[in-house]
């Protein structure tokens, strides 16, 4: 709800905001898609930023202070939707190319190369230097399970100069503990960039919803300086319920929910079309990236992600996917062509989840 409301706990929406909830984006816990005709994005965005000009903020970069220097105007993520006068940044706009690619067999099959472009400025035009990359907001499944992988364990997949010479240079994402500041790895998010799901969950609830809370306490969301309207509308903090707009324990009980969505069970183990699909998985060397399982920590917080045995196809690294999938974009150690290895457990249920089957960053088939 947009301050001030009669519902104190759900006070603060906005005043810039892309989603009213997280199962809006996030729609049965599943998949994003890109928005279809003229359809407003609801569970696909853009993310904005521009390249360090300053010593410090190339300082900044350098140390992890920040990942990303946000756009000056718009901020982090173009944002569709706002509260009373405040007028909205502005509207994605995707426009598709059609693409021949002759498979192996002797087929064609027609891919659609997408572009993108901003409509309807809310705030002027975007600096000169602004990078966009398109983001669908990914499955929910098996998070608590990711967050208790070992960091030595991943750590020991990384080789990122390619020494065994087997043409796979995966890296190891870094970042810093919000609440430490020390050196934490980046298990979430496309490019790698968030290190525990409380910090997921926080990130998105300030920067999709425009909610305030102890990681990301400014009221005001993702309004930047240059939009003064959006910065002195009404805040939803409520000062016997906290200093923030969702104060903990509001966003552990999110973190707890995105912790524990559990993934499917297997199906059709003994499926000959399944073991020959398991089979061709592995000599096309797909395991190389998506690495099939792991072994949780003895020492996971929470009991029942204990050392498990897990099957989630990820090695959680960084990998260059090349320019076909680049979005040109640097955030964190992810280059504009490299991309967190994707967790494929759940994947052949997307279709019946979310009635799609739209796998890559930006919604691609």
């Amino acid at each position: 709800m947009s301050a001030p409301s009669s519902t104190k706990a759900s006070d603060g929406l906005g005043p810039l905001y892309n989603s009213r909830a997280c199962q809006n984006c996030h729609l049965k816990d599943g998949r994003g898609r890109p928005p279809e005709g003229d359809e407003i994005a609801s569970s696909m965005f853009l993310r904005l930023s521009v390249p360090p000009r300053t010593e410090a903020e190339r300082e900044a970069l350098a140390t992890k202070a920040m990942m990303r220097i946000p756009e000056p105007t718009y901020g982090g993520q173009l944002q569709e939707f706002s509260i009373g006068n405040v007028p909205p940044e502005g509207h994605l706009r995707i426009a598709y190319e059609p693409v021949e690619v002759k498979l192996n067999g002797g087929e064609t099959v027609t891919l659609r190369k997408p572009s993108y472009t901003i409509s309807d400025f809310g705030y002027g035009t975007l600096d000169p230097q602004a990078m966009i990359s398109p983001r669908v907001t990914p499955q929910m499944i098996g998070l608590g399970l990711l967050e208790d992988i070992h960091p030595g364990d991943i750590i020991a997949g990384a080789d990122p100069e390619d020494a065994d010479g087997d043409g796979i240079s995966g890296k190891v994402s870094w970042t810093r503990n919000p609440k430490t500041g020390e050196p934490m790895i980046a298990r979430f998010g496309w490019k790698a960039t968030m290190p525990t799901v409380h910090a997921q969950a926080a990130d998105a609830f300030f920067g999709d919803i425009g909610i305030a809370n102890p990681e990301h306490p400014e009221p005001w969301g993702d309004c930047t300086e240059a939009q003064t309207a959006c910065r002195e509308m009404p805040s939803g903090i409520q000062a016997d319920l906290g200093e923030t707009e969702a104060p903990d324990p509001m966003m552990e009980l999110v973190a707890f929910y995105s912790r524990n969505l559990a993934v499917p069970r297997r199906r059709d183990v003994d499926d000959p079309q399944v073991l020959d699909g398991k089979r061709l998985f592995v000599e096309t060397g797909c395991v190389a990236c998506h690495r099939p399982k792991f072994v949780t920590s003895r020492k996971a917080a929470q009991k029942q992600f204990r050392f498990q045995l897990i099957w989630p196809y990820t090695d959680m690294l960084l990998h260059d996917m090349g320019e076909s999938f680049a979005d040109g974009r640097p955030v964190g150690d992810g280059s504009g062509r490299e991309w967190r290895t994707a967790p494929l457990w759940g994947t052949g249920l997307t279709e019946t989840v979310n009635g799609h089957t739209m796998m890559l960053h930006d919604g691609r088939p």
